[in-house]
């Protein structure tokens, strides 16, 4: 007769509270807002330069356009080379520094906002772009000279694309 009995179901001894949820969620939106105020400033400053927004949430302008527009596809291999800068254009790693990389479009992983900023351009091309910090490294930063939350400004340049056979 004991082991037909059902179980008493417990009630649970903490209960959960959306509170950190909502900081965070706010912490993000101030956040944001500031940078794209930062952005605004730096866009405003640089008055002679056309800045175009992006669908994918940065900023980009052409530097140097090549008029033939051949822009990479998924599976193709690009070569490009970039320098890093803060907000206030100092520069944090040059190409030099960095070096030429290569990317497979969309088959490998890099950061989000060059993923999406080598989509834009064609061989031959040079660009600036102006990437949230949630485009590029974040809460993490890259643990030596990009700070967390840091926005960045990348100056790329896209030197071949190698079509998929």
């Amino acid at each position: 007769m004991v082991s037909c009995v059902n179980p008493i179901p417990r009630k649970p001894v903490l209960r959960k509270t959306s509170t950190f949820l909502k900081e965070s969620v706010m912490f993000n939106k101030t956040m944001n807002e500031n940078e794209e105020k930062a952005f605004a400033a730096f866009m405003e400053k640089d008055s002679l330069t056309e800045y175009f927004a992006s669908p994918n949430g940065f900023w980009y302008t052409f530097n140097q356009k090549n008029a033939i527009r051949n822009l990479p596809e998924i599976g193709d291999q690009v070569f490009y080379t970039f320098a890093v800068y803060d907000i206030h254009n100092t520069q944090i790693y040059s190409t030099e520094e960095i070096g030429e990389k290569t990317y497979i479009i969309d088959k490998q992983e890099i950061i989000e906002g060059l993923r999406n900023g080598l989509k834009l351009m064609g061989a031959g091309d040079e660009a600036t772009f102006l990437f949230p910090s949630h485009k590029v490294y974040g809460y993490l930063g890259d643990d030596n000279k990009i700070a967390i939350n840091q926005p960045l400004i990348f100056k790329v340049q896209l030197i071949k694309i190698n079509k998929k056979k």
